[in-house]
């Protein structure tokens, strides 16, 4: 355990530590060689020092930028909630969930490596998504427009399935129509009677 792990961090430090994220982040999503680490505390405009007293390891700074981005993730749920109607923002958060799955897959290598040091980057993931996606139907059936049937780990293998067409060059507006598609699956309540 670090010690910034043991007492809040002063508000600069924060910013350093965010920023060591952010930048962290978009280096190990995008493909290319690998970045050391100097180059990421160069790019959040802090010393190698700093990137080491937050970050001990290259894998504590990449499982801090995979966690953060989850969080963002589940953190955006009620937020959306909030400011839109119940299936608009289950909507909205199924884009960002595609988001995320595209930038996870980005970072596989990365993670690979948090995975061999021992860590599990993914333990507490489904969890967290699930509950999140959870809230979100469930709002969506109190207000009527969505069925109440759908257990959340199927809609989240439902998008994971359209995160697959999002990565793939060009193919962004695809993935928001199938978005679209599974939508009007969660809308529909019961089939028409059969002549």
């Amino acid at each position: 355990m670090t010690e910034t792990s043991l007492r809040p961090l002063r508000a600069d430090a924060r910013r350093n530590r965010d920023r060591l994220i952010a930048v962290a982040l978009r280096a190990f999503t995008d493909p290319g060689p690998e970045v050391s680490l100097e180059a990421i505390a160069r790019g959040a405009g802090v010393g190698i020092g700093t990137l080491y007293r937050h970050f001990p390891t290259r894998e504590a700074l990449i499982e801090a930028a995979y966690r953060s981005e989850l969080e963002r993730l589940c953190a955006a749920a009620p937020d959306l909630l909030a400011e839109q109607a119940p299936d608009v923002a289950l909507r909205q958060w199924m884009d960002r969930l595609v988001d995320y799955m595209t930038a996870k897959r980005g970072m596989a290598d990365a993670l690979r490596a948090v995975i061999a040091s021992g860590a599990n980057p993914f333990a507490q993931s489904l969890a967290s998504m699930t509950a999140a996606v959870q809230s979100l139907l469930d709002a969506a059936a109190a207000a009527g427009s969505i069925r109440a049937d759908v257990p959340p780990v199927d809609v989240l293998k439902a998008v994971s399935g359209v995160s697959l067409v999002a990565g793939e060059p060009d193919q962004r507006e695809q993935a928001g129509r199938l978005l679209d598609l599974l939508m009007d699956g969660l809308r529909y309540r019961s089939a028409a009677p059969r002549a």
